[in-house]
């Protein structure tokens, strides 16, 4: 019986890095896993493609060169028909619309999709009806985070209940020193595009720095505004103050070296870097906004800003720059949270669920896309390019 993933990858992002720790596991669980990667020949692509072989995954790849290309939907369902997977599981807006389609032809048993997070596209009309469209031809659809069900729903027109709620988990790793600097260091994490909310940081950091000249603050990730971010930070004076990484893994040195981990995003499905950074004992002042409305417990773990606000923003980064002994505190109680509430483990068992239930209501025969839910979970360059069955 084989679980088929399907997604396209540009790179190791969010849902990336969910993928290469939930498909090993499962695999090492005793599922027949697979992984079927759209790609455009990003070198990025690759590189996940690697990883995630290196965890016992086998990745084939169809390159896609186009978003509407009729090629490319015969190539993935001349792959489900040759697979002939049990299980599709489909993630993100490419593998949905090739996926659930030609998984729907060929005939695929069990159809799921997983939506991963905020997009400015998902707000226009056509797009909602198109989405819904194709997703109703899933039997499920899963969501990272009850913010962003809520989200497709008011966004979309999906019907909230109807999602099942499968969090990214994360390991414990050992116990981090506390953070140690004079001065109070702040750290953002995130590729360099408009959704993460970077302009509204270099904006507060202004204030930030006019109050206290001795706060820093490092900015990891690339994307397409790092030129446009760079000179932003010159014209608001924030050279001496700014320091832009680039691509930084893995990202936990870079978080223990920060009093605290700033999280601006104006839209966040789950935030994985949030995540991160509670388990290695830094409080996240993160935007009040879908996911990450999950995570941070406001005034225990972190701090909630709305999005967009620079002020507030400011205003939080000084508070926890003012008094650094509450930034500790609140470290220790993030990691609790996120060892005991997001543990690896159970986002895996939580995928079983979803699995085991789809399998035993096929075999019952009672298969009707959309309409079933489990029941509420307990409190506790590379030779890719194939299209042949390996």
């Amino acid at each position: 019986m084989i679980v088929l993933h399907v997604q396209k990858v540009a790179g190791i992002s969010g849902s990336e890095a969910h993928l290469l720790q939930l498909l090993p596991a499962l695999k090492s669980r005793g599922w027949d896993i697979r992984f079927l990667m759209l790609h455009e020949q990003e070198p990025g692509a690759w590189e996940f493609a690697r990883a995630l072989e290196a965890g016992g995954v086998p990745v084939d790849g169809i390159e896609m060169n186009t978003d509407v290309n009729p090629g490319t939907f015969v190539r993935v369902l001349s792959y489900l028909v040759n697979q002939r997977p049990t299980i599709l599981h489909t993630h993100l807006v490419h593998a949905d619309a090739y996926g659930q389609t030609a998984g729907t032809v060929a005939g695929v048993p069990v159809r799921l999709s997983t939506k991963h997070g905020f997009n400015e596209f998902r707000e226009g009309r056509i797009f909602a009806l198109g989405d819904r469209t194709i997703g109703a031809l899933a039997h499920r659809q899963i969501a990272i985070s009850r913010g962003l069900a809520r989200y497709l729903s008011e966004t979309e027109g999906f019907v909230e209940p109807d999602f099942e709620i499968v969090h990214y988990g994360i390991a414990a790793g050992p116990e981090p020193e506390p953070y140690a600097g004079a001065a109070p260091r702040f750290l953002c994490v995130g590729r360099l595009i408009p959704i993460k909310g970077h302009v509204v940081l270099l904006r507060a950091f202004r204030e930030v720095v006019n109050a206290r000249p001795d706060a820093t603050l490092d900015i990891a990730g690339r994307g397409v505004l790092e030129h446009g971010l760079k000179d932003l930070a010159r014209e608001l004076g924030l050279n001496g103050s700014v320091r832009f990484l680039g691509h930084v893994s893995p990202v936990q040195r870079a978080v223990e070296d920060s009093l605290a981990v700033v999280v601006p995003s104006l839209g966040e499905g789950f935030g994985m870097v949030a995540l991160e950074a509670m388990e290695r004992a830094r409080p996240v002042i993160a935007a009040s906004i879908g996911g990450l409305d999950d995570l941070v417990r406001d005034g225990e773990t972190g701090l909630l800003v709305q999005p967009g606000e620079s002020e507030s923003l400011a205003q939080a980064m000084l508070a926890l720059a003012a008094d650094p002994p509450l930034a500790v505190t609140m470290g220790r109680e993030a990691r609790r949270r996120a060892i005991e509430r997001f543990p690896e483990l159970r986002c895996t068992e939580r995928t079983e669920e979803v699995y085991r239930h789809w399998l035993d209501v096929r075999s019952n025969g009672a298969l009707e896309p959309g309409r079933l839910a489990l029941p509420a979970p307990a409190r506790n360059g590379h030779p890719l390019d194939s299209t042949k069955p390996r």
